[in-house]
């Protein structure tokens, strides 16, 4: 057991609310050199998979798109290393931080600023319904969709459909979508700089390689891995707020840390799926403590075992989560179409 639970009992559901910032500041400190050996062996193998599938593409050789699959892992990964950026918890040095994710974010294609404050609107809000819309997956209550026309109706439907989400989603997102700050319109210049900035930087880095490789191999590698790697990360996404035993709620019941707890899931993945994840499964922890290194999250979970079994899903538990689209407010929990349908109106 270790000194800091020896000498802090406490309920992980209720009466917390000084106890867990305590418990969680320590560990919260990354280990810079450790931080900069996760980045090394994330970015060098992705620049090697993502060049060796485009020169045997660019050769001819159709055995070359192989290495988009582990190279979309390695991007995703990525994704999650700019992620702790954007939260000042990977080197907690301000500048380190922010530069490193702008950096990540020519590769990730997203800008790194503007994303940086929409996700921080989430964790903000996660969890609470009078705050929805702002770096989330847009979920509406029963009430919400009953009272929606036809027309949009169809477009919810669509929108929660799993091939528009998984599959056409990523590229809508991370291809068009984050290409203007969509959100943030009028929010200041900052968001406008972080996007026009990353889109100058991905024009020339695409301009380089189509110079190197060709065009339709570039195209091929790039679309298929950010294909592979956009699917994977807002499955991720998904699945850590939209599962069985998650929570919503009003203010004043809604409160943070009961919503970082029961609003977030812990999403158990094998090890080495969890290594290419940065163990981004440990969500509820996460939203607890934003700035615990990824690389220290499993030290939390070892030292209070307690929190695996707050809301705890397997893969495949989690493939149920699909269905759950509308709030419940009567039965208070997430519910299908079906399930809406066969309701009194």
């Amino acid at each position: 057991m270790s000194m800091t639970r020896a000498a802090t009992s406490i309920s992980p559901l209720r009466g917390s609310e000084q106890t867990w910032p305590k418990v969680l500041a320590g560990y919260r400190l990354p280990h810079r050199g450790r931080s900069l050996f996760e980045l090394m062996v994330t970015l060098v193998p992705f620049v090697a998979l993502w060049a060796l599938a485009a020169m045997a593409v660019h050769h001819g050789f159709w055995w070359g798109m192989a290495p988009t699959i582990p190279a979309a892992g390695f991007l995703l990964r990525l994704f999650m290393i700019q992620h702790d950026c954007g939260h000042g918890s990977f080197f907690a040095h301000r500048k380190a931080d922010d530069w490193t994710g702008r950096l990540i974010g020519v590769l990730t294609l997203t800008p790194y600023d503007y994303w940086r404050r929409a996700h921080a609107a989430h964790h903000a809000s996660a969890g609470n319904l009078d705050e929805r819309g702002v770096g989330d997956i847009t979920t509406l209550t029963v009430t919400e969709y009953r009272s929606l026309s036809r027309l949009r109706r169809l477009a919810y439907r669509l929108y929660r459909n799993p091939i528009v989400m998984f599959g056409i989603g990523p590229i809508w997102l991370f291809l068009f979508k984050q290409r203007l700050p969509f959100g943030m319109m009028r929010s200041g210049m900052e968001s406008w700089v972080s996007t026009m900035m990353t889109n100058l930087a991905i024009l020339v880095l695409v301009l380089g390689l189509v110079w190197l490789v060709g065009f339709g191999s570039f195209l091929l590698v790039e679309l298929a891995v950010v294909e592979l790697a956009g699917s994977a990360g807002i499955w991720l996404f998904y699945v850590q707020h939209q599962f069985e035993e998650t929570h919503w709620s009003q203010k004043p019941q809604w409160q943070f840390q009961d919503a970082a707890l029961q609003g977030s899931s812990y999403y158990e993945l094998p090890l080495v799926l969890r290594w290419l994840t940065a163990n981004i499964g440990i969500h509820h922890v996460h939203h607890l403590s934003s700035r615990v290194p990824c690389y220290r999250l499993p030290e939390v979970l070892r030292d209070y075992p307690e929190l695996r079994g707050i809301g705890h899903i397997t893969i495949l538990e989690s493939f149920r989560c699909v269905k759950l689209v509308l709030w419940d407010g009567k039965r208070q929990r997430l519910i299908s179409f079906r399930e809406a349908g066969a309701m009194p109106s």
